[in-house]
């Protein structure tokens, strides 16, 4: 078994995992101490958990600014979005070293927020009226293929749209 310890400081989300499991091995085993084993044990895992809610939003709201700065015709507030994206990469880069087992799920978290993400980027850019009818049918039609792993994560951004003609 990997040192708790060590676990503890190289990938929290693995070391709560393994917690979990050995407070649940001890509560089968007839411990006789007063512990409410199995609630200790899921407060344990929850705290993983938690820092997996956290990559799985930051993913999303990633994906939500890709999908506005792809479709939005205007020039603001396109460095806003860019921003956004930057912070949330480098959170991400943080967690993801902090919780190293967490990198295996970041391909699954895209697919499971690109939906997600897409539809609150629609409603957005309808709210301010800059989607075509037909941007909306395709970003609906297609919102799985969207973005790459390294899209998402890596510094990859949409080209600037074309300046109007006058």
């Amino acid at each position: 078994m990997i040192d708790a310890k060590r676990l503890y400081d190289d990938d929290f989300i693995a070391w709560s995992r393994q917690q979990a499991e050995a407070l649940r091995a001890a509560a089968r085993g007839g411990s006789n101490q007063a512990i409410d084993w199995e609630n200790v044990a899921e407060e344990i895992e929850d705290l993983g958990k938690s820092q997996r809610r956290e990559l799985s939003s930051r993913i999303r709201e990633i994906i939500l600014h890709l999908v506005k700065l792809t479709n939005s015709p205007r020039s603001e507030p396109r460095p806003g979005w860019r921003s956004s994206i930057r912070r949330q990469r480098a959170e991400i880069e943080d967690l993801l070293k902090d919780n190293p087992s967490l990198g295996r799920e970041v391909a699954v978290m895209i697919r499971e927020q690109i939906p997600r993400a897409v539809k609150a980027a629609i409603d957005d850019l309808a709210d301010r009226g800059e989607l075509l009818n037909v941007q909306r049918q395709n970003l609906n039609d297609e919102p799985g293929l969207l973005f790459t792993e390294e899209q998402v994560l890596g510094d990859w951004f949409p080209p600037e749209p074309e300046a109007p003609r006058g």
